[in-house]
């Protein structure tokens, strides 16, 4: 990779502490980070090792960071398409019990694939569902991220309450609890990589009140703060869920979890759909962080979480594919529009501007992941993941505020991706692997997996 990158004659929303947009300016990366931010050309002179990039008819700004997916469910898009969560799971719960470290492998790299082509430069990676005789499928996707270059938090996920427990997985697709917290904590000791440039970190990952003990939520707690590494599950999702813990535990699911520590600034959680006020408030008075997943949201019909009431009471709120199979585009991009219409829709065109959405997908994002210092905005000294955007098409050339062209239009084309101080995507094209080739694995897996179901 080049030294240096300069981009110039570029619009720049910085997404600072300030909203900082600059209409005509110029971006410096020296290595890995940023080093200069400002309007005009910038005042570098250049070598050999200097890559220039004119950003005429361009927005550049944060890289997206998306806080909450499942790659290994790439391979099984569109089934069940007309199920509510729960018919979802069980329907495909056979076939997840049948994955492997290739499968997994192949489905990782057609899911960053999708991410990084969308202006995705750093993605969180829950994955739930280790088959005894899979190999090691969690390496196996920490390597399709370190193939194409993503900056990765690989989320370590557990199911230990099977069918026959009062659960929702069937038996076979569960581990025992002293099995998931030493796998566990070898994830963090062979992955977790606490720097402040890391590419590659790991969380603590229970599933969901349904699919797990309490003592596996309350044991996972402590490994993970022992560690110093971050926790991650679902949370109100859906009513049926709220139903599944007023039954089993007398209480909503906010109530049960924050009984066992499971509330806190080191916490995130995907959903938060079907939260109150007084949900709102806690999570807001212990920082914990949401990962808002809006497309996934409406397929699967679980309803429209209240975004507005959560930024307003100061939740870190950060935005999420979720899994493939239930969000069949697997982009990030969109996922900045459906979460301003879906909050327009909810309460009024005041709701949430596209400044406030795109927040969402950048420095919300990095809260979440606690990497507020180190990515999500366009700053000297924050780590070299930006997107430049081209906005000059015919189908943004009419719109005059770049970011209400990114955030109310289709997605731009993406001229450049940088992650790390690296480019990996140029004028649409993937440039750390290939595509087709990404697609052919990706198919030949899913049908071997689906064929073996």
């Amino acid at each position: 990779m080049p030294d240096r990158i300069v981009v110039e004659n570029a619009a720049i929303a910085t997404v600072d502490a300030h909203d900082t947009e600059i209409d005509s300016g110029h971006v410096v990366v020296e290595g890995r980070r940023i080093v200069a931010v400002g309007p005009g050309p910038a005042t570098v002179t250049g070598d050999a090792s200097t890559r220039w990039v004119d950003g005429t008819g361009h927005v550049l700004t944060p890289g997206l960071v998306n806080t909450h997916h499942h790659f290994y469910q790439w391979l099984t898009r569109g089934l069940a398409p007309d199920a509510i969560l729960f018919d979802w799971l069980v329907a495909l719960y056979p076939t997840w019990s049948r994955i492997d470290e290739d499968s997994v492998h192949a489905a990782a790299r057609g899911s960053i694939a999708a991410l990084l082509l969308s202006g995705c430069t750093t993605t969180a990676d829950h994955h739930y569902v280790f088959p005894r005789d899979g190999g090691d499928v969690f390496a196996a996707t920490v390597r399709a991220a370190s193939e194409l270059g993503v900056r990765l938090h690989a989320a370590r996920g557990s199911m230990d309450l099977g069918e026959s427990a009062g659960g929702l997985p069937p038996d076979y697709a569960v581990e025992s609890i002293d099995g998931i917290l030493a796998a566990t904590a070898q994830a963090i000791e062979d992955h977790h990589d606490p720097a402040p440039e890391a590419m590659t970190r790991v969380a603590v990952a229970p599933c969901s009140p349904f699919s797990v003990t309490s003592d596996l939520l309350r044991e996972s707690a402590a490994l993970a703060r022992s560690h110093r590494v971050r926790l991650h599950t679902h949370g109100s999702e859906t009513a049926e869920e709220e139903q599944y813990c007023l039954e089993h535990f007398g209480m909503r699911p906010t109530d049960y979890l924050d009984g066992l520590g499971w509330l806190g600034a080191d916490v995130w959680m995907a959903h938060c759909v079907h939260m109150n006020d007084a949900d709102i408030e806690r999570f807001a008075a212990t920082g914990t962080g949401v990962a808002h997943c809006p497309s996934s949201n409406a397929r699967l019909g679980v309803g429209i979480a209240p975004l507005p009431e959560m930024l307003t009471a100061g939740v870190p709120v950060g935005l999420g594919v979720d899994g493939a199979a239930s969000n069949e585009s697997g982009r990030l991009a969109p996922e900045v529009r459906a979460a301003l219409l879906f909050a327009r829709a909810r309460r009024g065109p005041s709701a949430l501007t596209s400044r406030q959405a795109l927040r969402l997908a950048t420095m919300g994002g990095a809260s979440v992941l606690g990497r507020a210092e180190e990515i999500g905005s366009i700053e000297p000294g924050k780590l070299a993941d930006f997107a430049v955007w081209r906005v000059d098409g015919v189908e943004h050339s009419s719109i005059g505020d770049p970011v209400a062209a990114l955030a109310l239009g289709a997605p731009p084309a993406l001229s450049m991706l940088v992650c790390n101080g690296r480019v990996v995507v140029e004028d649409d094209v993937l440039l750390t692997s290939d595509v087709e080739a990404i697609a052919r694995a990706a198919r030949e897996q899913s049908r071997r997996l689906l064929d073996a179901s």
